[in-house]
């Protein structure tokens, strides 16, 4: 080996920083007193004394500030609330033993004049709606950045659980030539060149909508018919990924584009299982977020004003209550106070869901043994009684359903008779093919993304659990 690049003269000088760069969080979490540091981030906060200025440091690791004391001879003219900041210290106690870092330099990355434009003020709240308005910039807020740091630790627990159950994570796709229920709230997908459709429409698919795809493609609306290929191969596997939905709804339950988080797995056959399974997923994600993240959550809460009445620690407590169907009317037939009357044999509507949660001391409840003209096509009849299926809905405090699963049909004959009644045998063979070869029985469930978030703090708005919200009339960025 040719060694002769090593005597040849450096043209860097690679200096060796006195002052070590790290997070807000990590320095609130070992509190290195003495220690010289480099941080950067935000101003989101800033008092002028009589010599210094104090400067609260935010670099979205933490819901926590650092205090950065500034001598007046140091500060900069473009150093305001909003700014984006580095500076260079060392930390030390403060007369209130709470650690601050006091600046030896400080240096002023983009300024900030609020007087310009800049939707927030300092100290100042706003109404979610208003905050709303201005996507771009609501990360900054105090609110929306603990979200966002909660959102990320649920995923990480999500994926945690699974993996402890060697469950296999799978990519399901965002195009799709199914819409899995059959409930026809799709979003079709097509090229928007026109020329490029002209170029590949064939005498088998002249419509435009198939041109591509030979096929009307659409953007799905659940990976559960992909999972259920992939159990059959893997037994257990799960997805996290975007699902679409085309309905006209701007309620605070319902959004355009939203996360799932759907897993399915191979030889069960009875609810008994399902529920367990759901229950324990719920139950160890809550667990894995409340020992790792209670400060950021109760926080967060505390902010938001969140009902006391709805404490996280409910969906931690197992088992879950358990009521049929039928159980469920008879309790809510006792009762005369909901603008939707209830009716057996149809669908319980969102008030009915909350009065169930609200009857079970607002904890989580499953009501299983559904109607099978409520549930889709897939759902397994029971033997015993085949005007009902294994389905189960999981119903819990602020959204009402937060999971719905069943026990999957296997019986080759009875799903090709069901498929043929919806008009989806020939669109779904490849689904109905699955019963043929190395078939097993299958079961799963999906729970919204969102709406975990809602439960666990309490927010009453889906737009404000995900960045970038999308309902009817808006997909503003």
């Amino acid at each position: 080996m040719n060694m002769k690049f090593l005597s040849l003269p450096c043209r860097y000088t690679f200096n060796r920083y006195l002052y070590s760069s790290c997070s807000v969080k990590d320095i609130l979490n070992t509190q290195p007193e003495g220690c010289k540091k480099k941080l950067k981030g935000w101003a989101r906060g800033m008092r002028k004394m009589k010599n210094n200025i104090f400067v609260d440091l935010d670099d979205g690791s933490t819901h926590r500030h650092l205090q950065v004391v500034v001598p007046k001879n140091k500060v900069p003219d473009s150093l305001s609330y909003g700014c984006s900041l580095e500076a260079e210290g060392v930390l030390v106690k403060n007369p209130n033993n709470q650690l601050e870092l006091v600046a030896e330099t400080i240096n002023v990355y983009g300024s900030c004049v609020v007087e310009d434009g800049y939707p927030f003020g300092a100290r100042k709240t706003y109404h979610p709606e208003y905050v709303r308005q201005h996507l771009h910039i609501r990360p900054r807020t105090a609110t929306f950045s603990s979200l966002l740091r909660l959102r990320d630790k649920l995923s990480v627990a999500v994926r945690n659980r699974f993996a402890e159950d060697n469950f296999i994570e799978i990519n399901a796709p965002v195009l799709s030539s199914n819409d899995c229920e059959g409930a026809g709230e799709v979003f079709v997908v097509k090229p928007d060149s026109d020329d490029l459709i002209k170029e590949m429409i064939s005498k088998e698919h002249q419509s435009p909508m198939e041109a591509f795809f030979n096929g009307q493609t659409y953007l799905t609306v659940s990976g559960q018919l992909h999972l259920e290929c992939m159990a059959r191969a893997l037994t257990n596997v799960y997805s996290l990924g975007p699902t679409f939905r085309a309905e006209n709804s701007k309620s605070r339950l319902h959004l355009s584009e939203f996360y799932m988080i759907e897993a399915e797995q191979a030889f069960i056959n009875n609810i008994e299982e399902l529920l367990s399974s759901i229950e324990k997923t719920t139950s160890t994600v809550v667990k894995q977020l409340l020992e790792h993240s209670s400060d950021e959550i109760y926080h967060y809460r505390k902010i938001i004003d969140a009902s006391k009445d709805n404490d996280p620690v409910n969906m931690v407590n197992v088992p879950y209550e358990i009521i049929s169907y039928q159980k469920a009317c008879d309790v809510l037939e006792k009762e005369n106070c909901f603008k939707n009357k209830m009716i057996r044999g149809k669908p319980l509507a969102k008030e009915h869901e909350l009065f169930l949660v609200k009857y079970n001391g607002q904890k989580p409840i499953f009501v299983i043994d559904w109607p099978k003209d409520l549930k889709p096509f897939y759902a397994k009849a029971i033997p015993n009684n085949e005007s009902l299926v294994y389905a189960v809905d999981l119903l819990c405090p602020n959204v009402g359903e937060l999971c719905g699963g069943s026990v999957r049909e296997d019986n080759y004959d009875v799903l090709k008779k069901k498929l043929s009644l919806i008009g989806m045998e020939d669109k779904l063979n490849w689904y109905l093919e699955l019963r043929q070869f190395g078939n097993v029985s299958t079961a799963g469930f999906g729970i919204g993304f969102e709406r975990f978030l809602q439960v666990l703090l309490d927010v009453q708005n889906i737009k404000d659990t995900i960045a970038f919200p999308r309902w009817p009339h808006n997909c503003k960025m």
